[in-house]
Formats: structure tokens, sequence, C-alpha cells
């Protein structure tokens, strides 16, 4: 059986790029018999750019709320808070003092920011390190991840043969996985999907708010009778992701014949969406209504967690002499 570990940052609601591309194939992933699942809110890393107390803890709701809105199975996964792990954190400081600074100044997470020094604290500096914590406090033999993630994986897994080498055999040897069929979903500006871009779509939006947001999307200036090229639309990718293959065929001979304008073409996205995340959107409103429903779940989960947790803590503490 493999366990697969899943990490989300609570800086925001999940868009739609989120939700197709990481959190309905991690929780596809959970169903399987030979798999087993820790899904975490990654609350500690958000705390990198985010100081408000107040907008973090209701981050963290609204984030819990879309993973079990999009049917995470808490009863065979393992579903809980960063934060209320502190053994991340204890493993986080043993991994900084066998990791060479040099190494971290060259992780994308920081050089990407390094221009602006002064804008820079610590923790987006070591964030690989707590990262690497979260991977092999739980022993995870795969963690899916999206391409900017992957130098992360190997920092993590050349933490864990290093200090296997120095104590002994310790930690597991992770590997990651990504899902190149899902890596690159455009936001509104056909660029990728990002919050620090504000380009994205959020499902859970009201329909007035979610439909003003979609036809927000950027197209060329081609006329409603002339053919259109939909292999270049991001009003098409979007549509494809989410629809069935007959639906997106007669999508596509309306943009091949022509007759058919971007306006029509969101108007169709929006209803495609609203009908495609239907049970999503009502489960989401029910939870935020609910919210104790949700702390109770990742209670729950941390429980388990910690049990984990604890485990690979006390093996450590003794592998370097505690």
């Amino acid at each position: 059986m493999a366990r697969i570990l899943t990490g989300v940052q609570s800086t925001g609601t999940p868009h739609l790029g989120n939700i197709l591309g990481a959190v309905i194939p991690a929780i596809e992933l959970s169903k399987s018999s030979k798999n087993e699942s820790f899904f975490f809110i990654a609350d500690m890393h958000s705390l990198t750019q985010i100081k408000n107390g107040e907008i973090l803890r209701k981050n963290t709701i609204n984030t819990a709320a879309v993973w079990l809105a999009c049917g995470i199975d808490t009863n065979k996964s393992v579903f809980y808070k960063q934060s209320d792990i502190p053994e991340v954190t204890e493993l986080a400081w043993y991994l900084n003092c066998y990791f060479p600074y040099q190494r971290l100044t060259l992780a994308h997470s920081f050089k990407d920011k390094s221009k602006n020094l002064k804008d820079i604290n610590s923790g987006l500096f070591t964030y690989p390190l707590l990262m690497a914590a979260d991977i092999l406090l739980y022993d995870a033999d795969i963690v899916p991840v999206g391409k900017d993630q992957l130098q992360h994986i190997e920092i993590t897994r050349d933490l864990a043969m290093k200090f296997n080498k120095h104590n002994g055999e310790t930690f597991v040897i992770p590997s990651s996985m990504t899902n190149n069929q899902t890596e690159y979903i455009p936001g509104t500006d056909g660029e990728k999907m990002s919050k620090s871009k504000n380009n994205i779509i959020d499902i859970f939006l009201d329909e007035k708010s979610l439909r003003k947001q979609i036809m927000k999307i950027k197209t060329d200036s081609i006329p409603i009778e002339k053919p259109k090229n939909h292999k270049t639309c991001t009003v098409f990718k979007l549509f494809s992701l989410i629809s069935k293959s007959s639906e997106i065929e007669e999508m596509k001979k309306n943009y091949i014949n022509g007759g058919l304008g971007y306006g029509d073409a969101k108007q169709l996205l929006f209803e495609k969406v609203l009908k495609f995340f239907k049970a999503h959107r009502e489960k989401y409103n029910y939870l935020q209504n609910n919210p104790n429903l949700v702390i109770s779940e990742l209670e729950k989960g941390s429980i388990k967690a910690k049990e984990t947790a604890k485990t690979t803590i006390k093996k450590v503490r003794n592998k370097i002499g505690f």
C-alpha cells in the first residue's frame, strides 16, 4: 500500500485550477484500496504571506470546506490542519541543521523573490524545509505536485537520503507524481490560473459574481460569423475540462463553422460550471453555514495524524541523540 500525501495552502478559497489540477485528482487517488491518503491544510505555510489571524482562520475553514465539498472521505483518509501537529516544526528545525544554506538560496520559492530581499521573511527562505518535514514526518511514499514544486520534492529526497546515510535508516524516500493533463489550467487572462495573478475563477461565488468572472475571460476580436480557433481559446479549454466528449465536439464544430460568439461561448461555460459543480456548491454553502462541522473533521484527522507524527519524531530524536 502506498501512502500519498497532499497539502494545500490556506491563502484563499481554492479556485477552479486548484480544484481540477489538485483537489479532485488527489481525492480520486484516495479512493483506491491500494492507497492510504494524508491530506492537510498548510496554514503554517500560509503564514509567510498572511499576517492577519482572522483572515488566516477564515481561509483555513474555506479551504477545508472545499475539500469536503469535493468528496474527501474522512473515514478513509487522514484530513488535518498542519498547525495542529507541532512535531512538524520540530522536525523542520532538525532538517534545517542538516541542509546547506547555499542550497536554500537556489530554491525557487526564494530565488523568484530574492530581488526584493526586504520583503522576504525567514519563513519563506526556509519554506522548502518545512515542506520536507510535512512529507517525511508521515512516511509518505508519493507526493502529487505541480511542476513548480518538483524542486521541493528533490530537496526532500536529498535530505532524507543524507539523514539516513548519517544516522541509519529513518525516513522513507518519497517520489513525486505530476498530472500532465491538468498541469496547466488557464485563468481569465490566458495565463496559468493563479491567485497572485488575479485571474482566477472561483466556482463557489454566487451566480452573479461567478458569471461576471467568466465573462472577463480574455478572447480575440473575431466576429461572430467567422470561424474561430478552439485550440487557442481559453473558454474552449475550460469548457473541455468539465464536459462530455460529445459536448466538446459540438462546441468545437461551432468554433470551426462560425456563428458562435465568444459571449455565447462564455455563457455556455458558465452554465456548464453551474451544472458540473452543482453538488459541490451546495455542500460548500452548507459547510459555510456550519463551520463547526469543518472544524470537527479537521480535529478528528489531526488526532490520527498526530499518532504517526509522534512515532516518527520519537525515532528521529533517538537517532540524533536526544
